[in-house]
């Protein structure tokens, strides 16, 4: 059985997804979670703490699904985090964006997050499907790739008909038949 906070984390992931953080408010959560308009208080200080536990639920969401697939195709990983984005705009600029404040559950999701695509990252690697060196820096390429066409895309400057003439899942694959011609790895990681 699903928690209130959960409840809660859920309404205002999806007041979000409809109007962007200014349609979270706290009275907005608790009427959309069927509760009553004081009971997100109980269980966040403020706006801001609440949109950081929906980061951190997206970030761990991620991270799960990084962790799952660790012995899975890199670029599979990678086009399911660019489908997310793409299907989720306001909950990605959220979760990526600046936070002005320190929040431990979200650094943790998103560390937690990170270890497990370092860790696909390093697994893939050992099986000769990306190139040998540091994956610390290899993720941090790949994820950068990712974000950034799954942004540009979002923005407008990047589409198959139009800017790039690539969606963002076309630049990822593109990116890993440079790096398998580059390395004499197969194409797919």
């Amino acid at each position: 059985m699903e928690s209130t906070r959960e409840r809660l984390v859920d309404a205002a992931a999806k007041l979000l997804d409809r109007g962007g953080p200014a349609a979270v408010t706290l009275r907005e959560v608790g009427k959309a979670a069927g509760v009553s308009h004081n009971a997100p208080y109980r269980h966040f200080a403020d706006k801001d703490a609440l949109l950081a536990a929906v980061a951190a639920r997206e970030l761990a969401r991620q991270g799960a699904n990084l962790a799952v697939g660790g012995g899975a195709d890199v670029v599979a990983l990678l086009q399911g985090y660019v489908r997310w984005a793409m299907r989720y705009p306001e909950r990605f600029r959220l979760t990526f964006g600046r936070w002005e404040r320190d929040d431990e559950t979200l650094g943790e999701a998103a560390g937690g997050a990170r270890r497990a695509l370092v860790a696909a990252v390093a697994a893939a690697q050992r099986r000769g499907q990306l190139p040998k060196g540091d994956p610390e820096r290899l993720a941090s390429l790949l994820l950068a790739l990712a974000h950034g066409a799954a942004d540009l895309a979002l923005a407008g400057h990047l589409s198959v008909k139009g800017k790039g003439r690539a969606d963002p899942q076309d630049l990822i694959a593109d990116l890993f038949a440079y790096l398998g011609a580059a390395s004499g790895a197969p194409t797919g990681a």
